[in-house]
């Protein structure tokens, strides 16, 4: 089924495919996946390849584009894009805890073992048959969509014609444990700049941490209000943008009113709009499953924080912002999660994640790749991406300090034309 839409400069169809949840079983059980095809009208009657987009996350539904701008412009230029919505998220027959909630923990964690990247491109594969039948096309990987990409490259690349990966070239072989020793270290580098920033962020941050530690504050959702639950907005911090955001959101925070301190309302009702564990809980319940190859992750992030005392906070001890990280308290603490937290559980101690990258395949790949690496990058460890690109035969990459992890959202433009020019031969400009 397809539908079609008229947005600004750009004809827009939305495609509909029925697939297996676990292409492994016959017959098996069919899930919906979504993709959002796009044109430009001066495009709209011409036969052009297709550039799939793969977004971050994982558990982020497709970009929704509201405009002819950014990386969509120019791709648009010699392609048409498909914006996929990965399996669970957006309009592809989503997992949240509503549509997981006639299951038991055993068969919700059992049904999300099938929610990684392998799965993701069986049904790029799968889609790819519908819409360029015999016909590779090209593929776009921002962030997590970085490790689709090499994905592909390993298991199908026969379907491939190009592929570009910005802020995503994870490690092939490292296990969760070491992504996040790495990632702390950098968490702290990032926490260093955003205090040197801004000179009265610290008074801010600490005087709000000692009034959540003694007293209790509801968020709008009835959520408490805890200091664990503050050290997250640290995860903007790798953004763009973001470590501003979060400075005019703290210095909101409190307010004096006739009977003393309290805390501002408008600050309450926004600071759930900085996290996105409630609305979009794949997040949290597959994270770590990204590094996992035939070993549990056994809650990674949470381990690997005890060897990082500075983010342990208690009063009079300054509070440091954690990163991209997830934390099994999070599944009793936010109200979407805590339905799931059996299941998180059974997740995180699952051992037998089938591997996601053929090493032997990658080193002989023939498929042209071209990746932005950013080096001030939060997210991605920046060695790990250097060293995974000397393992990828076919695979230049731009490396840059220009960008945080979302230069795609914030300068796609001109980031995507350095990478088609990179992937055929052209000088950067």
């Amino acid at each position: 089924m397809h539908i079609d839409i008229t947005l600004s400069d750009i004809k827009a169809r939305k495609h509909f495919f029925s697939v297996p949840l676990d292409y492994q079983q016959s017959p098996s059980k069919q899930i919906t996946v979504f993709a959002r095809e796009l044109v430009s009208v001066e495009n709209q009657h011409k036969q052009l390849p297709y550039l799939v987009f793969f977004q971050g996350g994982p558990g982020f539904g497709a970009v929704r584009p509201l405009s002819y701008s950014g990386w969509i412009k120019r791709a648009l230029k010699e392609y048409r894009v498909l914006l996929l919505d990965q399996r669970g998220t957006g309009l592809s027959t989503p997992v949240n805890a509503t549509s997981l909630s006639y299951m038991s923990a055993t068969d919700q964690a059992d049904y999300l073992s099938f929610f990684r990247a392998d799965n993701i491109i069986r049904d790029a594969e799968y889609i790819r048959t519908k819409l360029s039948p015999g016909e590779p096309w090209s593929i776009l990987g921002q962030s997590f969509g970085g490790f689709c990409v090499l994905h592909y490259l390993s298991a199908a690349p026969e379907g491939l014609k190009e592929a570009y990966i910005t802020g995503g070239i994870p490690s092939l072989t490292r296990s969760a444990d070491e992504v996040y020793q790495a990632t702390y270290q950098r968490v702290l580098a990032k926490n260093q700049d955003f205090f040197t920033r801004f000179s009265d962020a610290r008074v801010l941050v600490d005087t709000l941490a000692k009034y959540l530690f003694d007293n209790k504050v509801y968020l709008g959702t009835g959520e408490l209000l805890t200091v664990e639950m503050l050290q997250l907005l640290g995860i903007n911090l790798g953004m763009e943008q973001g470590p501003e955001a979060v400075y005019y959101l703290l210095e909101q925070a409190l307010i004096d009113t006739p009977h003393g301190v309290d805390v501002n309302p408008l600050f309450l009702h926004q600071f759930s709009q900085f996290l996105d564990y409630n609305t979009n809980p794949i997040f949290a319940l597959m994270h770590e499953s990204i590094y996992c190859q035939q070993q549990a992750s056994a809650w990674a992030a949470h381990r690997v924080r005890n060897e990082f005392s500075q983010f342990n906070y208690r009063p009079g001890k300054p509070l440091l912002f954690t990163g991209e990280m997830v934390y099994p308290w999070m599944f009793a603490q936010f109200e979407q999660l805590e339905p799931l937290q059996q299941a998180a559980n059974l997740i995180a101690a699952k051992k037998d994640w089938p591997a996601l990258y053929n090493l032997e395949q990658l080193a002989a790949n023939k498929v042209p790749v071209a990746a932005a690496i950013y080096s001030e990058d939060m997210f991605v460890e920046m060695q790990y991406s250097l060293e995974t690109a000397k393992q990828v035969s076919n695979l230049k990459y731009w490396l840059t300090s220009e960008y945080e992890h979302n230069g795609i959202r914030m300068d796609g433009e001109r980031v995507l034309d350095k990478l088609i020019s990179l992937n055929r031969g052209h000088c950067l400009r």
